[in-house]
């Protein structure tokens, strides 16, 4: 096997590598549920949401082969089974369960907002840690995906909250003490 002499030692790769599988566990399962939520929304948000759910899993199938890649890029190998992604994911399934369109949204906000606090984390450990600045710069793009898709499903989830209470932003900001 050939010596990897990239400034890395090979504990260094390794933790950065540990810390990236666990990234791509997560991105792998948020894929999946982004994914089964297109098929299942139904309602008045139908062709929103759908169109939606489709944009970003595309775009999550993009990030999980970047992820891997960076991986292999540090002499690793990424996780590739099911099995394996579970074990060391930090989102969780819920199997059986059909939420209607805001619930979905709901969820998917909260595995984004996951996903973020994992990367601010994973950056600063890649960072300081492991002296692996070009996987926290790698994370640092990622992380910053994952903000701005949080801020739109944020947006929506408070805009039906909004409509349903029958309130115009600016009152509902001044009820809730905004």
């Amino acid at each position: 096997m050939q010596i990897i002499n990239i400034g890395l030692t090979d504990t260094q790769r390794q933790g950065a590598i540990d810390l990236l599988n666990r990234d791509l566990a997560d991105s792998y399962l948020l894929l999946v549920k982004t994914k089964k939520f297109h098929w299942d929304v139904v309602g008045p948000q139908f062709m929103t949401l759908h169109k939606l759910w489709q944009e970003h899993y595309e775009a999550l199938t993009l990030n999980v082969d970047v992820i891997a890649e960076r991986i292999r890029t540090l002499g690793g190998y990424p996780v590739g089974t099911m099995e394996g992604f579970l074990k060391i994911c930090s989102l969780k399934e819920h199997a059986g369960k059909i939420p209607m369109a805001t619930g979905m949204v709901s969820q998917l906000l909260e595995d984004r907002e996951q996903i973020v606090r994992n990367l601010r984390e994973h950056i600063e450990q890649c960072s300081a840690k492991f002296k692996d600045d070009g996987t926290a710069d790698f994370l640092t793009g990622l992380m910053e995906q994952h903000e701005q898709i949080a801020w739109m499903l944020r947006s929506f989830v408070e805009g039906e909250a909004i409509a349903s209470n029958g309130l115009t932003p600016e009152l509902n900001k001044k009820t809730v003490g905004v």
